[in-house]
Order: structure tokens, then sequence, then C-alpha cells
């Protein structure tokens, strides 16, 4: 193992390990979060232990809770006694190696994550946002309490340990076929058409994975396409406390090639969306963010069957435009320039690592 996560409380009575932050949604199951706390029981008193895993949707930075509003909704919660009395899983090579770690009264627990949970999904603050990002996170906590969950309980933050981790989904192992789309479009003052066909060789790229973009165009028109624009949007759609959708364009770049009347085009663009590029826009959705740790655009969610959207929290999907720049001839000039767009569905998703 590379590394142990570990976090003690501010009692130092309470030490969580855990053997790793990320988790998988295989779709059909998810990684079970296997981990360990170790207890120093001096000064527990009456009290318990208790180990937490919370799925919570937030949706305003910790500063505002102070005015008696709460911005963050758990989605789903569930808790486990570990002490005295605990439930005792079954021991996994992971509980193995943490428990060597730990030492000597080390407990461990054991957390399935339900398939129906939404990932992890933070959304870029802007440059002078305090305090945590909105999106969905999930989170482990360790805690000292007389009940496993009673709301009137006063539970110190210095007898609690915590540890953020991430839910993520990974690109499945078959890649189906790339989409494709065309337009036929007619103009004021030419009667024959411009014909656009955009298509992709696979439904599925990677990200940082430049993405070529077979573009073939006939111009029967007597007008002449000036530009051709590439763009991608991505689409947050926050289905768990309202309807709202926002629409970034997370690249936009344009080739200068030029189609002549009764002139053809046929060749293949590359783009590459990429975080780097977009570090300023408030509100883009990114894979849920660790601390200090590096981070992409948001991996598109990808639905189980029979799964209620509202429980999913955020959603997050891609497309790519293509649109070209149809200058008027003649008298009139730009007054009849248009424009000719087709769009094609993408998944952007990380890809499975090596084992």
């Amino acid at each position: 193992m590379a590394k142990v996560f570990k976090k003690t409380s501010g009692n130092g009575g309470l030490t969580l390990y855990l053997g790793k932050r990320d988790y998988v949604d295989h779709v059909s199951s998810v990684d079970k979060v296997d981990g360990v706390v170790k207890l120093d029981t001096a000064d527990f008193g009456d009290r318990k232990v208790f180990v937490q895993l919370a799925c919570a949707f937030r949706y305003g930075s910790d500063d505002l809770d102070v005015m008696g509003l709460c911005f963050r909704k758990d989605i789903w919660v569930n808790h486990v006694q570990i002490y005295p009395d605990g439930t005792k899983p079954a021991l996994t090579a992971m509980h193995d190696t943490l428990m060597k770690k730990a030492g000597d009264n080390a407990h461990p627990f054991t957390f399935e994550i339900p398939n129906n949970l939404p990932c992890s999904v933070s959304l870029q603050p802007g440059p002078d946002d305090q305090g945590k990002a909105c999106g969905v996170d999930f989170e482990v906590k360790t805690y000292l309490a007389k009940e496993k969950s009673n709301p009137d309980e006063k539970i110190d933050k210095k007898d609690t340990a915590r540890l953020i981790i991430r839910k993520i989904q990974f690109a499945p192992s078959e890649v189906g076929a790339g989409p494709k789309a065309d337009i036929c479009k007619s103009f004021m003052m030419s009667d024959k058409p411009v014909h656009l066909e955009a298509s992709m060789e696979k439904d599925l790229y990677f990200h940082g994975e430049s993405i070529p973009l077979k573009v073939k165009i006939n111009n029967e028109s007597n007008k002449t396409v000036k530009k051709i624009k590439i763009s991608v949007e991505q689409t947050t759609d926050i289905v768990l406390y309202s309807a709202d959708k926002y629409t970034k364009i997370v690249l936009s770049q344009e080739f200068g090639e030029t189609v002549d009347p009764s002139g053809t085009f046929d060749k293949t663009l590359s783009i590459t969306p990429q975080l780097s590029d977009n570090k300023e826009k408030r509100g883009l959705a990114l894979d849920g963010r660790l601390k200090d740790e590096d981070t992409n655009l948001a991996s598109t969610t990808m639905l189980r069957q029979g799964v209620e959207k509202e429980v999913l929290g955020i959603l997050v999907s891609y497309k790519i435009k293509v649109n070209l720049m149809v200058a008027g001839g003649g008298l009139l000039g730009g007054l009849t320039s248009s424009d000719v767009t087709v769009e094609l569905p993408l998944r952007l998703m990380h890809p499975q690592p090596a084992e």
C-alpha cells in the first residue's frame, strides 16, 4: 500500500485510518469503504464511539451557516457503533494492513455505498469565493457521543475526526461507435444549400485526450464559408433541490478554413477540452476536489437504469458544436450572412487505472 490516510481528533482519543480516498462506482456496484479507528479510551467516560459515512449536497459556504441557515443537505447517511460492543465486520486485506499500521486498540469498520448515489462533484469557486465549494461530497467521520444520531446532542469538534473521500466513475471497458450529425441549410438569395456533416470515431474520450472531428462540407450555394468554429459545452443539471441547469463553454476554437461557392471540404480537426483553459470560470463542474489535490473537468454522469434522477444531486453532460460562419455574397454582403450548426454528444471520463 503506497499511502495511508489518517486523521486524529483534537482530544487525541480517536484516530481514523483509510487506505484510499477514491472509491469506484462500477454502475452495478461501488467499492466498499474499509477503515480502522484507533482508540485511546482514557477520557471517553460513558460516551460511545461511532463512525458515520455521509453523502451530502453543499450549496453555500460554511460562513453562512452561523446565520442559523444550513446550506448542506444530507442525501444519505449511515452510522455504525465500534465501541463498546461494536459491530465487527468481516475482515479484508485492507483492514489487516490498516490494523498493523494503527497498532493496539484498533477497531475495523465497513460501509457499503449504494449505487444510486451521485458521484463526487464540486462547482469551481470564483476568485473571491471563500469556504468550501458547492457540490456533492462524501465524508467519513468518527465521533464520541452518548447516542448514535441525536440531533439535540452537542458533539464537540475536538471529539471528532473526519476525512473527505470521493466516489468516482471510470470509463467502461467497451466504447461505442462515434456519433454523426448532418444538416442541409438553404439561404436567402441562394437557390442551393450548404451541406455539413460532422462525426467522431468513438462516443467516449478521456480527460486531456485529443478529440479528432471529421468535418465534411459541400458548399453548393453561392456564398463562402469563411471559417469553422468548434465549441464544447458542459451542462450541469442540479436536480436535487431545484431545476437549475447551467451551461458553460469549456472550449471554443476557430479554424480559418474557407470553402468557396461550389467547393468541398473534407478534413479532420482536433480539439482538447481541459480545465487548465478554464480556471477562472465560476460554477464549472469539476470532479470532486480533495484538499490540495489536482482535479479536472467533471466526468460525464453515467446513469443506471431505473435510478431516479433526483437522488443523483448533480448530472454532468457534454456536447460538441460545429459551426460554419457563412458570409453573404453580392450587394447585401454581411446582411445575408448566416450560420450552419450541428451538435454531437460527448462523454468525457477517466480511463480505468492499471491494476
